[in-house]
């Protein structure tokens, strides 16, 4: 019997696992390296923790590790159900949060080492978590696919942490009741830019959609249906997403800097995004607020023929 110990939170309704203990050891180094030797050598671990029967689809998980950077008040590598992920806004949130539930850190600043970069975090005093993201910009605008059954779509291609394909075409209002049409209209751009060979800068995989629009709440506010790598889409507004849409926004020149932009979720739920201008895009400040859902001990029995989670790879033909 192998044990983990996970803490589980939500960010504005998007789920975070935090792994405190019981993972291989990756050795020193950057995060950067240290989230290779998960991938080359641990992968099956990720998949026990972020798929079924412990996980699921939406399912974000935190590795939280001893950051290489003294300054940092901890690291951590993010993964999914199919893989890894560069950043995670929300699950910085989570991770915040969880911190603080552990007594590791208060209400003020810090730094949070990730594979791409350090992060600033700000734990305020009424529970809400500010996170200082990497420096996100727009690679590309007006950038034409076409997708089968929907003609051409138009969108930017921007970095925010991870690589967005971010248009404001949709086919149906961006509302809960048609999340079955807006997941098969996401997964189908995916797969047209997949097809296409679009890329970000450094020939990197664009493995994010994000259809944008007016609430029809009548709040006057964004919102947002951000397709993720895996096949699930996003529960929240997405961290990164909101930071690769403040740079089209920067760049456009239709928010200034400084000036607050609210962007929901397809549940309603909501982020507060500021940006200053850094070289060639924005320093994004994303505002969120997560909460503690759990505290368990996951269990892997050697003789479990789904110990290590249920994958195409794990299910015989």
């Amino acid at each position: 019997m192998q044990t983990l110990h996970v803490i589980d939170s939500h960010t504005a309704g998007e789920p975070t696992r935090v792994v405190l203990s019981g993972f291989p050891d990756l050795g020193g180094g950057s995060l950067a390296e240290r989230r290779e030797r998960f991938r080359e050598r641990h992968d099956h671990w990720r998949s026990a923790i972020a798929c079924e029967p412990r996980g699921s689809d939406t399912m974000v998980g935190a590795l939280l590790l001893p950051p290489a950077d003294p300054r940092c008040c901890a690291g951590v590598i993010f993964f999914n159900n199919v893989g890894y992920l560069g950043m995670c806004g929300h699950g910085t949130i989570g991770l915040t949060r969880t911190l603080a539930h552990l007594g590791r850190i208060g209400p003020g600043e810090h730094l949070v080492e990730t594979p791409v970069g350090v992060v600033g975090v700000r734990l305020h005093a009424d529970g809400r978590v500010s996170i200082d993201n990497v420096e996100s910009y727009r690679a590309a605008t007006g950038v034409a696919v076409e997708v089968p059954g929907h003609g051409t779509v138009v969108g930017d291609v921007a970095w925010g942490g991870n690589w967005f394909f971010i248009t404001g075409q949709s086919p149906v209002p961006l509302d809960f009741a048609h999340v079955p049409a807006l997941t098969a209209y996401t997964l189908a751009v995916q797969r047209a830019i997949d097809a296409a060979g679009i890329r970000g800068d450094g020939d990197g995989v664009i493995d994010h959609v994000e259809v944008n629009g007016q609430a029809p709440d009548g709040s006057g506010q964004a919102r947002n249906f951000v397709m993720c790598p895996g096949g699930a889409y996003d529960r929240s507004p997405c961290g990164t997403g909101t930071s690769a849409k403040l740079a089209c926004l920067a760049a456009d020149g239709k928010l200034a800097e400084g000036a607050v932009w609210v962007q929901q979720g397809i549940l309603g739920s909501a982020f507060e995004g500021v940006y200053r201008r850094s070289g060639r895009g924005v320093l994004p400040r994303i505002t969120g607020q997560a909460w503690i859902t759990g505290r368990a001990e996951l269990l892997i029995e050697a003789d479990d023929p789904f110990a290590w989670g249920i994958r195409a790879d794990a299910v015989r033909a």
